[in-house]
């Protein structure tokens, strides 16, 4: 097998994987999109019937609002997770968590024997 007939069916099986994943990316962007049901309906018609022409009316026309989607999706994912590795790398130390044991006995939420109780397991800890 001559060298160009592997390069080309190299480029041709790559062109194939990208097809794919444009195919999949665009079904997605048409499922997740607000636009009506009908609206969905009629660009997954057009995209099966007429692939290539579809795609690419599909991207000339949407591909703003893809892309305004995708980093609207990645700002709220990153700010989950912002928030999330925030909550669990906050830790207290010992005066945080005696200031708060000292506000709930203050307030009457503990009694003094369970006040001290609490203040020897953070003072043990």
């Amino acid at each position: 097998m001559p060298i160009l007939d592997v390069l080309w069916a190299m480029l041709v099986f790559f062109l194939f994987i990208i097809w794919i994943w444009l195919l999949i990316t665009v079904f997605i962007d048409i499922f997740r999109s607000d636009i009506s049901g009908w609206g969905k309906a009629g660009w997954v018609i057009l995209v099966i019937i007429l692939p290539f022409l579809g795609v690419l009316i599909y991207l000339i026309v949407n591909g703003q609002s893809m892309q305004e989607r995708r980093v609207a999706d990645y700002t709220s994912t990153q700010a989950a997770q912002d928030d999330y590795i925030r909550s669990v790398a906050a830790s207290s130390s010992s005066a945080d968590q005696l200031e708060k044991l000292k506000q709930l006995h203050d307030q009457g939420a503990l009694t003094d024997q369970e006040y001290e109780a609490q203040k020897q397991k953070v003072l043990n800890a």
